[in-house]
């Protein structure tokens, strides 16, 4: 399994480089030709991204509102509505062959919140999961539950790509402008907010590098 640091990328740039990837990986897997399970790393400048299922309606901003605040809206081939990529978030691409860590997509899903669940933890924060909506919260169940991040894949032949953004340092007022994953009655939040201080990126992608890698591996053992 390799990792790859793309830095801050456009997401257009990231989308078309990951999707190369994905499709070399289904076809090597077809073909029964080596390949490499990848986690790719990276940050954004802003951006919203809309799912297959999204509702247009969850942007709050016309194209003149969009261009005010330098951002752009992409249509995406990934689940989920609509959400925000932009600096001082680590966004991770994994594009991984799941059967070869006998994972199916909801058991992925699963593993990448508990990352950042574990990730979470390091600093304090306890992650959690809300039933029905993928990512990982805080102070589930209160009228103070916000997210902290958003989970949104694609799947074929057991392939993935698209992934999670976690909020480390990110300006949170860019999601003021949408109704993030759809929901109208839940906030946001990120690391710098909950511990009230900055945190290094490059900090927080190797702790959630770390426990990718563990939890993956821990599942390549499965017999």
């Amino acid at each position: 399994m390799k990792t790859e640091y793309w830095g801050r990328i456009a997401y257009a740039d990231a989308w078309h480089r990951q999707a190369e990837l994905f499709e070399e990986l289904v076809a090597a897997k077809q073909q029964h030709l080596p390949y490499c399970n990848r986690l790719i790393f990276c940050e954004h400048p802003h951006v919203y991204t809309l799912g297959r299922h999204g509702k247009p309606a969850n942007m709050l901003l016309n194209k003149e509102q969009l261009l005010a605040v330098h951002a752009e809206l992409f249509q995406t081939d990934r689940g989920g509505d609509i959400t925000y990529h932009g600096p001082g978030q680590v966004v991770c691409y994994p594009i991984l062959n799941l059967e070869d860590f006998h994972l199916g997509l909801k058991d992925y899903i699963n593993l990448l919140e508990e990352a950042v669940i574990r990730v979470c933890a390091a600093y304090g924060i306890q992650g959690q999961r809300v039933a029905g909506a993928t990512g990982v919260w805080i102070e589930v169940g209160t009228s103070r539950e916000r997210k902290i991040c958003a989970i949104g894949v694609r799947s074929s032949h057991y392939v993935t790509m698209h992934g999670l953004a976690l909020n480390v340092n990110t300006d949170l007022r860019y999601f003021s402008y949408i109704h993030p994953c759809g929901f109208v009655d839940k906030g946001v939040t990120s690391i710098a907010r909950e511990t009230g201080c900055e945190v290094s990126i490059e900090e927080v992608v190797k702790k959630l590098e770390y426990e990718l890698r563990d939890l993956l591996e821990r599942r390549m053992k499965v017999s």
